[in-house]
């Protein structure tokens, strides 16, 4: 039997690890959602999970999915009806010829779009409002204020319970009351967002010498326009008081997002299928993918092992055992991406019941840490996808190279602001 279970073990350990790589290198440049679909098939195929767990899994999901629908479908919105491009004009006036005070403001409005928005609404919203700026303002190499939008959506997704999906998961029905939330991160939220953009201003300081346009017009923002920008605004503020009355963001997210895309649709007496067609929805089966992986992880008996880790380790030293945490899944999380990462580690942190300076030193590595690779984060990959659509594209190498510069120095601030200096 034990034989049996630990060949069990082995297989499933092999299938989930090729998926995520195939997620992470895109073989054939194949979608990644393929690959994280195609590893759970091969789990039920050769009978490693049961189906029943399987559906658990993808059941355990369900929040996100909302979540990123609802977020998607405003995201469409606002690019359809040239509220991205009013925006864009907006910040390439206001920068009045100076790259860097261009990369400023965009680093800011990234900074309050993930707080307030979530960090996938920064890939999904921002990032085509940027492409747009940059367009705008004529730059010549747009990369710069492009990376913005990845590296602020990790660095800035714990400032508040909503700005990273993660955080749910990491907390499950314990969540911290907000002002709880806000002593215990707001100081390691000020130094990663502080650290990211001094470490990515002088990594890019040589692209940010280049002129960018001052004769810049203004365009009529449509009633459509601003229907979308109202949508949300209005989401931004139904996800602050969910999370203060302790509900689930997917679903008022969904019903925020499909409102106001209904609203403008019958407004504007268009057909919805354009709008569905232009949506990513491959991401969707991504993270169904993902979550049957982590279930079927689960099974070999992980979280219960790392559980007992966590609980024996803390016992010894709890301050050692969060900073080694805190770093070991920041680095985790770049090989299974965070969202998986922040699965088992939540698991196996309700399971240990450890010192809540263990639980936020996770909490941590699972939202900075994918600042080192382009598929650390379910953001950086939302990222990738939208760069796809606006023409642009980064690859593997070129985002870990500005990585191993960026995130250790937010990590370690992070960190101590969360463990030593609080």
């Amino acid at each position: 039997m034990n034989a049996s279970l630990s060949l069990v073990q082995i297989l499933t350990w092999v299938i989930a690890g090729a998926a995520t790589l195939g997620v992470i290198l895109r073989p054939w440049n194949l979608p990644e959602a393929l690959w994280a679909v195609l590893g759970a098939v091969l789990l039920l195929v050769f009978g490693l999970l049961p189906a029943e767990a399987a559906l658990t899994g993808i059941a355990k999901g369900t929040d996100v999915y909302l979540f990123l629908t609802g977020m998607m479908l405003l995201a469409e919105v606002a690019r359809q009806e040239g509220l991205f491009d009013w925006l864009a004009a907006i910040a390439a006036r206001s920068a009045k010829g100076s790259a860097h005070r261009l990369f400023f403001f965009i680093y800011v409005v990234g900074a309050f779009v993930t707080a307030f928005l979530s960090n996938d609404a920064t890939a999904v919203v921002l990032t085509p409002a940027v492409a747009a700026a940059v367009k705008t303002a004529k730059a010549e190499e747009p990369l710069p204020y492009l990376l913005i939008c990845a590296f602020i959506a990790n660095a800035a997704s714990f400032v508040l319970p909503i700005s990273n999906p993660a955080n749910l998961v990491i907390y499950g029905n314990h969540m911290p009351p907000l002002m709880a939330w806000l002593t215990h991160y707001g100081l390691a939220s000020c130094l990663s967002i502080a650290a990211t953009f001094a470490v990515l201003r002088w990594t890019q300081s040589k692209n940010l010498k280049q002129k960018i346009a001052t004769d810049v017009s203004l365009p009529d923002l449509s009633r459509a326009g601003k229907i979308a920008a109202v949508g949300i605004a209005m989401t931004a503020a139904v996800l602050l008081a969910a999370s203060a009355f302790d509900i689930q963001l997917g679903l008022p997210t969904a019903i925020a997002g499909a409102a106001t895309a209904a609203v403008v649709l019958i407004g504007e007496r268009k057909a919805p299928w354009q709008m569905i067609k232009d949506i990513s929805w491959g991401v969707l089966p991504l993270v169904a993918g993902l979550f049957v992986l982590v279930e079927a992880l689960d099974h070999t008996g992980l979280i219960h092992a790392l559980s007992t880790f966590l609980s024996e380790q803390s016992a010894r030293s709890a301050e050692a055992t969060a900073w080694g945490s805190g770093i070991a899944i920041a680095f985790i999380s770049n090989l299974m991406n965070n969202l998986s990462a922040g699965l088992i580690a939540g698991g196996a942190i309700q399971s240990a019941h450890v010192p809540d300076q263990i639980t936020r030193a996770i909490l941590i590595g699972v939202d900075l840490g994918p600042n080192l690779s382009v598929t650390g984060s379910l953001a950086t990959i939302l990222w990738l996808t939208a760069l796809r659509r606006e023409g642009q594209n980064v690859n593997a190498i070129t985002f870990l190279k500005l990585g191993v510069l960026v995130m250790p120095p937010a990590l370690l601030l992070a960190l101590a602001g969360a463990i030593t200096f609080r």
